[in-house]
């Protein structure tokens, strides 16, 4: 799998990541195990998870498998900090006490000594930008983490934490990107290139819509026939996307491949992309996943979908 830059950074990590958000959940601790090996067989490095996936199940069974099945020292881990869970709600809260108290737990939860990328989860209006910047730095500069960077910030909030920081300077931004959530493009991206900041596209296959499995209803063992996941998925399931879901199953026949892959390609391959983070139930959905590696959309696809999509 082919490795890419974050940003103007140091920081390397393969251009497909894996999520964890359905570890300890919907994925058991073996598909686990043997989704990381696969991923890594691959040449995929990035593996990215967060204390609040499964509400730390995710992280705890990351650690399980860690130097079990995949040696630390060959992958790109990625966690974050800033929102918190209580009774089932998510509060906001970035201040020192609070990032570094969650930093320390992922450590110990993770049975690592260091994150490659530590991520501020949320924009928190009630702290100063300056204590949020200081604390990454001294994160940075205590060795508990390599690299720093934020998830779900606007183009002004991520111009306005990059211009405070020091050591720590922020060289990923993590915000959902695929050809049904183009939103980024108006003020983001252009932030994140003026800063030098890499994007990683998070659920860039629209929750699965785009690779084609709704069109014709919903399936018993999709997400959408869960109801504690079908809600996430009714922003996707419109007029509007049909003919874009049309259009990448219509690229994809063209290509002898899936609507999966174009899609995954699609993001993947955009401008200031670093990225594209996929998560998995099964191997067999990785699998899938992992093909899209070794595709390569030609122009006039990418500029046919750009059109549909925009």
């Amino acid at each position: 799998m082919k490795q890419r830059s974050v940003g103007s950074s140091g920081l390397r990590v393969s251009r497909i990541g894996l999520g964890t958000l359905g570890w300890g959940s919907g994925t058991d601790g073996d598909d686990a195990a043997a989704q990381l090996a696969a991923f890594a067989d691959a040449g995929g490095t990035l593996v990215d998870t967060s204390p609040v996936y499964g509400d730390g199940r995710a992280q705890r069974v990351l650690a399980e498998v860690l130097d079990d099945v995949v040696p630390r020292s060959n992958l790109i881990v990625s966690s974050a900090a800033g929102i918190e869970t209580a009774s089932g709600h998510y509060r906001i809260d970035c201040s020192r006490r609070a990032l570094l108290g969650q930093l320390d737990a992922t450590l110990r939860d993770l049975g690592t000594d260091y994150l490659d990328l530590w991520q501020v989860a949320a924009w928190d209006a009630s702290t100063p930008v300056d204590e949020i910047a200081s604390t990454l730095d001294y994160a940075v500069s205590s060795g508990k983490v390599r690299y720093v960077g934020a998830r779900g910030y606007l183009g002004w909030q991520l111009a306005t934490a990059a211009g405070a920081a020091g050591a720590g300077r922020i060289v990923a931004t993590q915000a959902e990107y695929s050809l049904l959530a183009r939103g980024i493009e108006d003020e983001l991206l252009p932030a994140a290139h003026h800063h030098g900041v890499g994007i990683l596209a998070a659920v860039p296959l629209a929750g699965g819509v785009l690779t084609g499995k709704y069109r014709n209803g919903t399936p018993a063992d999709s997400r959408g026939a869960d109801d504690l996941h079908a809600g996430s998925l009714s922003g996707y399931l419109t007029d509007a996307a049909v003919n874009v879901v049309d259009a990448a199953v219509m690229a994809a026949s063209g290509l002898q491949t899936s609507p999966l892959a174009v899609a995954l390609a699609w993001a993947r391959d955009r401008p200031g992309v670093s990225s594209a983070i996929v998560g998995a139930r099964d191997l067999a959905q990785l699998t899938g996943v992992l093909v899209a590696e070794d595709l390569e959309l030609p122009a006039a696809i990418t500029s046919a979908l750009d059109d549909v999509s925009s």
